[in-house]
């Protein structure tokens, strides 16, 4: 059995994001602070108002308490989650849900992670006692194999798909550069990102996002009280969530070019949502672009193109800010850098400015579509978690 649909039973009424960068001078607690009191003030309402909270985070506090804390809610149910880079999208599912379900009128989803303090480049995964089972090699190996495998599949010389990988680069760090809440707002040309240094394989500096802090949220209720709340509500149409058994690792077939995670998610996320063709009815897309390669494959896996032929999509701009079908409008994970909790509601903000109107004159799309995607991924290569939400700014007739 696959999921059922909530689609326009629950709206989004208001959100809340921060600038992402290096917070060197703000806590966990400041962050969640500045994004939940601008959602807050946006719909002029106070914490109290809220029935129930969820908080994604992958290592920055452990039980509801570290929301809890600094909002100073008292005796209300308040969850922490965490699900790999998708913790922040599983808060905002969790949420929905709830209020779905008729259990709670008003619930909040907030997504925070405070990395750049730990004296770490990036998380790490709690220590696990060694068996040698474990993977021994880094995010950005595991992903720099996308790259090659693509090549030898579809027949793509490595200069080709460098070309590729700069576009892509190119692309994200344009849009981030009209992002005042990006960590990076520089434009940058095809010879930097070609000229940096390699990090893993052929990945540069340039094809792996940052590492930041950050904080993003968002209030939700009944579609039917939305209007109660803002005159420009957004609503959710689809919510998906696939998890992998993590057997590509030893699976002699896998190859490396396709995330099936991806693919299911996106495609029960179409089922529930009505979406038929979604390059089409889409007005742009979020995805997670942690490396260059992984959105180049993304793009076949969520249905943008088809198999083998997103390297020449990508150099023909159909996904640029101007394109057919804008992705990473806001600069996605390589301007924004990833603090994981976040990061998915990260992806749900810029859907709910666009959707509005709300963007910079310089990146807003003009469009008569009407729906929005985010896609997040975690893990890697062979053992991953996804999830998909579609929304759109008017409920179906």
């Amino acid at each position: 059995m696959g999921s059922h649909s909530i689609a326009d039973k629950v709206a989004i009424v208001s959100m809340g994001c921060t600038k992402f960068g290096e917070h060197w001078d703000k806590s966990l607690d400041d962050l969640i602070v500045d994004a939940c009191f601008q959602a807050f003030n946006e719909i002029e309402i106070n914490k109290d108002a809220i029935d129930a909270f969820w908080l994604g985070t992958a290592q920055s506090g452990m039980s509801g308490i570290t929301l809890a804390r600094p909002l100073q809610i008292s005796n209300k149910p308040v969850t922490r989650v965490e699900n790999y880079c998708t913790s922040g999208s599983e808060a905002l599912r969790a949420a929905c849900y709830a209020v779905a379900s008729g259990a709670y009128d008003i619930a909040m989803a907030v997504g925070a992670e405070k990395v750049k303090d730990s004296g770490y480049q990036g998380l790490n995964a709690f220590p696990i006692p060694g068996d040698g089972t474990q993977r021994t090699l880094t995010a950005a190996a595991m992903f720099s194999m996308v790259a090659p495998a693509y090549c030898n599949k579809y027949g793509v010389s490595l200069d080709e798909m460098s070309q590729v990988l700069a576009h892509i680069s190119v692309k994200n760090h344009a849009n981030g550069a009209r992002n005042p809440r990006a960590q990076f707002q520089k434009e940058i040309t095809p010879e930097i990102v070609l000229g940096s240094p390699r990090v893993a394989g052929t990945l540069g500096v340039f094809d792996c996002a940052g590492v930041a802090d950050g904080a993003a949220c968002a209030i939700v209720v009944r579609a039917q009280d939305a209007f109660q709340y803002t005159d420009k509500p957004i609503f959710i149409k689809s919510l998906s969530f696939a998890a992998g058994s993590g057997s590509g690792l030893i699976d002699p077939n896998y190859d490396y070019t396709h995330f099936p995670e991806c693919e299911k998610a996106a495609n029960d996320a179409y089922n529930q949502a009505g979406i038929t063709d979604p390059r089409s009815q889409l007005m742009m897309a979020e995805v997670h672009d942690c490396f260059t390669p992984t959105e180049l494959v993304l793009m076949e896996d969520l249905g943008f193109a088809p198999r083998g032929s997103a390297w020449k999509e990508v150099l023909g701009g159909t996904f640029d800010l101007d394109g057919e079908l804008p992705i990473n409008p806001d600069g996605g994970l390589k301007s924004f850098g990833h603090p994981v909790g976040a990061s998915g509601l990260r992806m749900m903000f810029e859907c709910w400015l666009q959707l509005r109107g709300q963007a910079l004159e310089s990146r807003q799309i003009v469009s008569d579509r009407k729906l929005a995607m985010t896609h997040n991924l975690g893990g890697y290569p062979g053992e991953m978690v996804s999830f998909v939400s579609i929304v759109g700014k008017e409920l179906t007739a």
